[in-house]
Formats: C-alpha cells, structure tokens, sequence
C-alpha cells in the first residue's frame, strides 16, 4: 500500500491542500506577490460574493448562475431523458440494432473532446459550415450561431456529447430488470408506456437519482464549451470552470482562481456526499 499511497499523497493529497492555502493569499504569476504572497484571509472569498457586482457579467455569480442553468438544461433535463429513452427503446430492439446503435452513441462519448469540439464548430460555421449548408437548401435563413444563440449551442452540444453516458448507466439499470416481469406485462396486453410507467421507472427509481447526481457532477466540472466558445461572446457561456480558468490562467490571480476552485470542491463535495449515502442505503436495502 505504500507506493499509493504515496501517489495519492503526492497528486490528490497535497494539491488539495495547497489550493486552500493559496485562497488566503495574494498570489499572482507575475509581479511581486508571485515571489512573495501576502496573507489576505478571507479577502479573495469576499471579492466573489461581493453583492455590487455579483450578478455582472464576467464575475463568479453570474457564471455561477449561468452554470446552474447549463446543468438543469443540459444534465438534468436534456441528458437524463434523452438517456433513458435512448435505454429504454435499445430494450425491445434486435440485439444486432441495439449494438450497432450503442457504438455510434458511445462514439460520441468515447472520441476525445478536442475532436469534437472542432467537429461541432467546423458545422456550425457560418460560411461554410453544415448546418447553415442544409439550412440554405430547405430555403430558410443561414444564421450565426455560435453569436446569436451561444448558450443554447452548448447545451445541445452538451447533450448531445453526454447522453451516450446517461444512455449507458440506465441500460445497466433496465438490464437488472427480471424479464420475467415485462413477459407477464406482454400477456396481459400492455403498450410500451405502461410496461415503462408501471415496472421500468419504479424499479430504477433509485438508479435514477444516482444517474443525476453522477450526470450533474459531470455537466458542472466540464470545460468542454470553451472549445466552441472561449467563454463568449460577452461572457455570455462563462461557465463556473471556464471562469477558474480565466481567473487563474489568464488573469494570473491564483489567489482568486484558488478560491473559487475551492468553493467547486465543496459543491463536489456535497453532491459526492449525497451520492455515498444514497449507495449506503442501495447496499444496506440489497442486505435486507
């Protein structure tokens, strides 16, 4: 154990500490508190939440609220249905349609995120790109989207990119279903819906909250976006973790970029906290 440990200590340990350190300083990259950072206390902290200018753009509330608003769109509501519909019709298919349709999902999963990240933009460009190419042959209007609708770009793409995973948790959970329920539902004559409302749903209640919780983690941490939108226009797609890394990276204010990653790790906190309880109980129920 101790050769992990020490990997543990080194990579996940020690940098978890040192980030909540440098929240109570000064530190820049450049200048002179990058040689020698000042103490601030809990300065860094109060300049985020300072209510005058909260809510503006380009500031940690209003990416704040805007990360909240991606992840109900995008995790909550775009991923989790798609993803258990997408699961639940892969159920009554032939075996060889349910291969070849989770490989072109999960593709979408699996290929690195730089890949599709150009891929997207390379359809959404507004000269030559292939939405607007399809858009002009069915008669209707090109548009700039990656300018006039940037959040909702990011939310489909968001979607579109994470329902693979969603996809695959709720197949584990339907697939832990006996058959022998949807057998008896087919004798006594029930349609697709009333076989998902009445034994699918029930049974995976549990599954479900779990799926959330992991697909709202996820959707809240990623960075992919920026590769569509650098955060703009106008900060108008300055997620939560676009906006560490402007801070931090671009800004060089450590101090600052550090406070605010430690306020992600206590939102991660909780969730992963709800997660672990809800796993308890899934474990002490399978006991009983």
């Amino acid at each position: 154990m101790a050769p992990a440990t020490i990997l543990v200590a080194v990579f996940v340990i020690a940098p978890f500490f040192w980030v909540i350190f440098v929240s109570f300083t000064n530190r820049t990259l450049l200048g002179r508190t990058a040689v020698n950072p000042e103490f601030v206390g809990l300065a860094n902290y109060i300049s985020l939440f300072d209510p005058v200018s909260f809510f503006q753009r380009g500031q940690f509330g209003f990416s704040l609220i805007l990360t909240t608003q991606f992840v109900i769109l995008s995790a909550l509501v775009g991923q989790a249905l798609l993803g258990m519909l997408l699961a639940w019709l892969l159920q009554s298919v032939p075996k060889g349609v349910k291969s070849i349709t989770e490989t072109f999902v999960i593709a979408a999963w699996i290929l690195p995120e730089v890949v599709i990240g150009f891929a997207w933009f390379a359809f959404l460009d507004y000269d030559n790109g292939t939405l607007n190419m399809i858009m002009e042959s069915l008669g209707l209007p090109p548009g700039d989207w990656l300018l006039q609708q940037p959040f909702w770009v990011i939310v489909i793409f968001n979607v579109w990119r994470g329902a693979a995973f969603s996809m695959m948790l709720f197949n584990s959970a339907f697939a832990s279903i006996p058959p022998s329920y949807f057998q008896a539902a087919d004798v006594a004559g029930a349609s697709s819906w009333q076989k998902f409302r009445d034994i699918g749903l029930p049974l995976i209640r549990g599954h479900v909250v779990t799926v959330l919780i992991l697909i709202t983690m996820w959707t809240f941490n990623t960075f992919t976006p920026f590769l569509l939108t650098n955060g703009g226009p106008s900060y108008r797609t300055e997620l939560i973790s676009i906006y560490t890394y402007r801070v931090a990276f671009r800004d060089f204010d450590f101090g600052k970029g550090a406070a605010v990653g430690v306020i992600i790790m206590l939102i991660n906190l909780v969730f992963a906290l709800i997660y672990l309880s809800l796993g308890r109980k899934r474990a002490k129920g399978v006991k009983t």
